[in-house]
């Protein structure tokens, strides 16, 4: 099949067809573009007005969040704003839920070449969009595009997107796991003009409205949004008025080239190659058991990075992404591992990085496919190995290797949605907002953050218990983290959590799963790192709850309580809660970074201190020997480790080959050359693990277990899948070192990851 790049300009089922090479924008003539700006800003005007401009674009996403009152905006941070020059290159997006913000440019591009002429783009208006084959995630992220005119040119743009409640579709809140096609999903609107000359079209608005089951909320998310963008042109225009258009648009496009050169910088200290990650979704309808394959590879040749998707599995079901998702996806772990010190600036790095997925995969996936779940899956899918990809092309240079990040909690999101009556008589349907506090995965310098919220939100919060209470008729019995559910590896993942409710105040709940991730580990280790604990169902029906309430015995653990236990399959759909029926929902930790057994006896007794680890995993995992008292004993630690690697060579030892290293290429591994050319090395013990064109882990040690045996929470893939899952281990056959790990279907491959030019 032809990737992106191949593609030409067709129409695209009624649409323009957004895949298309790159080029310059073809822009009506009767728009004209603001093009004049100074070059020689003082550097004090440049960081007042740079400051200035980023305030501006928080303050737009403040407002919306404020004004909305969506459960979604106020605790999930479901938005974005951004700002952006005349012709879409991105001056700043913001700190909330970044991948929407990830195809924008994208988006006013589209809209510049395809509205400009009719209906055109004029002062006072802002255009509506939700199409996710034109810029949107999924159908639920609304975006807002806002063009700002000075003296009668276009100047740059101010957008936002929104995740509304429902815009229609088979399902209350919009999330449909059993479309088979987006004619079973929400209303789509590719870019519209809805506000024209500062007025709300009524006509656009009433179509749009028509088709939620909740319009006034809606049409309350709607107005937040004008209200955003309203905020965000007033003070851009409040800028050039006290500094003058030239400066402002000077300073934009400085912030746009400081960023190109600081990602230019980065390029020049890194070698060229190819890196690769492979993981699986589950189930892409209700009673699929098959694993489907995603793979993300990243090519970087001088300064050009280029992503693609080559080996991932066909679109199918309800699993899918578009480009536009799976672009916004990569885009976030590119703008926080190459750009996180431009302050959320990635315009520059942009200019130099291609994304070239195949069309019709779940991850690029053709039109009329099913993609309103995409966020949660395929968009998490896409998004986290990303940072794996990134990661192993910069761990070669040494202050790079600091800005490591490995994958974070709810890399599958366990989605829950309910509906019914709530405790005011009234319909409602919503989705469990809890996993959004997800975890952060390791860092090559330390550990991950426990419920630290999820790296693709940075300022995202995990709500209240009392706020879902009070907006959903529900009880919670409690919410806890969870130890052992943090990957393990010289530096530990971030713990997660799991949120345990009974119904209240109301007859039933009606709940569908929507998950993946619960058979195969997708929050992976990297470079020896574990995998985390899997997602997880638990539903008790007629338990004896309510007599542990009466007798003041509130269950810590769903495994508590007595009753019929039920295993809930990862779409089942409208199974009925009652009052007396528990259901506990678990996500996904942080993945662990390095090799369990460079793990400190002190980090592993503070680990057993604070209950992140529990003494089972400490000695089975970490290979650590723990005393009743919970206390490490470091000298038998060592003496237990060193003859479990002892063990793994057999005594074999190949002599060391001493080459020179030409880079580190992960915490394990060295790139070496001598007089007979480059090759792969033990970092350790200096063992030759093979030639520098092909795979090291052909030369090492392999043992294949069960998934299960990566981290204790992780239960039989079995359950949900036929497919059986590895976890396959790779150790130095010099030394018996863990070089890396990886989770696999058994049909699958070994993993070809590092290929360097």
């Amino acid at each position: 099949m032809p990737r992106i790049s191949e593609l030409t300009e067709v129409d695209f089922n009624g649409v323009e067809n957004p895949y298309v090479p790159p080029r310059e924008l073809r822009i009506s003539d009767k728009l004209k573009l603001h093009r004049n700006w100074s070059e020689d800003v003082d550097p004090v005007t440049y960081e007042v007005v740079r400051h200035n401009l980023w305030q501006i674009n928080e303050e737009h996403g403040a407002t919306i969040q404020r004004l909305s009152g969506s459960p979604v905006a106020m605790y999930a941070l479901d938005l974005n704003p951004s700002i952006l020059t005349e012709d879409a290159e991105f001056v700043y997006f913001g700190p909330y839920m970044q991948y929407m913000s990830g195809v924008t440019d994208t988006q006013v591009k589209w809209t510049l070449e395809f509205r400009s002429d009719n209906p055109g783009i004029n002062e006072g208006d802002m255009f509506i969009a939700n199409d996710p084959w034109v810029g949107a995630a999924h159908q639920q992220d609304v975006m807002l595009l806002c063009p700002v005119f000075w003296k009668g040119e276009l100047f740059c743009w101010v957008t936002n997107c929104l995740h509304q409640y429902d815009i229609g579709g088979i399902t209350p809140g919009s999330f449909c796991p059993s479309a088979e096609s987006v004619y079973e999903e929400g209303i789509l609107l590719p870019p519209l003009k809805i506000i024209e000359n500062y007025e709300v079209r009524r006509d656009i608005e009433a179509v749009y409205l028509r088709a939620s089951r909740k319009p006034d909320l809606v049409a309350l998310d709607f107005r937040a949004q004008i209200a955003g963008n309203t905020t965000a042109r007033e003070r851009v225009l409040e800028l050039i008025k006290r500094y003058g258009p030239e400066v402002v648009k000077g300073v934009m496009k400085r912030v746009v080239d400081n960023s190109e050169k600081a990602y230019l910088e980065k390029m020049s200290r890194l070698p060229d190659g190819e890196w690769y990650d492979r993981t699986y979704i589950e189930a892409c309808r209700p009673g699929d058991r098959r694993t489907h394959r995603v793979v993300l590879g990243l090519r970087k040749e001088g300064n050009k990075l280029t992503f693609f998707n080559d080996g991932s599995a066909a679109q199918e079901g309800a699993m899918n992404a578009t480009y536009s998702g799976w672009r916004g996806s990569i885009m976030v772990a590119a703008n926080q591992l190459l750009c996180w010190d431009q302050y959320f600036a990635p315009g520059g790095a942009l200019r130099h990085i291609d994304f070239d997925p195949t069309p019709g995969t779940l991850n690029c996936a053709d039109f009329p496919a099913s993609v309103s779940t995409a966020p949660i899956q395929s968009m998490e899918i896409s998004l986290y190995p990303a940072y794996n990809v990134i990661s192993k092309m910069i761990y070669p240079d040494q202050e790079m290797r600091r800005d490591i990040m490995c994958i974070g909690g709810t890399s599958q999101w366990p989605a829950t949605i309910f509906r019914g009556i709530d405790q005011w008589g009234e319909r409602y349907g919503y989705l469990l907002v809890d996993p959004i506090g997800g975890a952060i995965g390791a860092f090559s310098v330390a550990d991950g953050i426990n419920t630290g919220g999820q790296s693709r939100t940075p300022i995202c919060q995990l709500p209240n218990i009392e706020h879902t209470e009070q907006s959903f008729p529900l009880l919670f019995l409690y919410r806890k983290e969870l130890a052992d559910s943090g990957g393990a590896g010289e530096y530990r993942g971030g713990l997660s959590a799991e949120s345990c409710f009974i119904p209240h105040n109301t007859e039933t709940v009606t709940q569908d799963t929507l998950s993946s991730g619960n058979a195969v580990p997708t929050s992976s280790g990297m470079m020896g790192g574990y995998p985390s604990a899997t997602n997880a169902y638990t539903f008790v029906r007629n338990s004896d709850v309510f007599e542990r309430l009466k007798s003041s015995t509130m269950p810590e653990d769903a495994s508590e309580v007595k009753g019929d236990t039920v295993v809930l399959q990862l779409r089942e759909e409208n199974f009925e809660q009652h009052p007396s029926d528990v259901y506990a929902v678990r996500w996904t930790g942080g993945g662990g970074f390095g090799d369990p057994f460079e793990r400190s006896v002190e980090d592993i007794e503070q680990d057993l201190d604070d209950y992140a680890v529990t003494a089972a995993a400490a000695r089975d995992i970490y290979g650590a020997v723990v005393s009743n008292d919970g206390r490490v004993d470091a000298l038998a630690t060592a003496e237990k480790r060193g003859k479990i690697r002892r063990d793994r060579v057999n005594g074999g030892a190949p002599q060391a080959r001493e080459g020179e290293i030409a880079f580190s290429a992960t915490s394990g591994l060295d790139m070496r050359k001598d007089g007979a050319g480059r090759y792969w090395a033990c970092n350790k013990c200096a063992a030759d693990l093979g030639p520098a064109n092909e795979n090291y882990k052909d030369y090492c040690l392999r043992e294949d277990n069960a998934v299960s045996s990566s981290n204790p929470l992780i239960g039989e893939p079995g359950a949900f899948i036929d497919d059986k899952a590895e976890f396959r281990q790779f150790f130095c056959r010099g030394c018996g070192t863990l070089i890396d790990n990886e989770i696999a279907v058994s049909t699958d491959p070994i993993l070809f990851d590092l290929r360097p030019a």
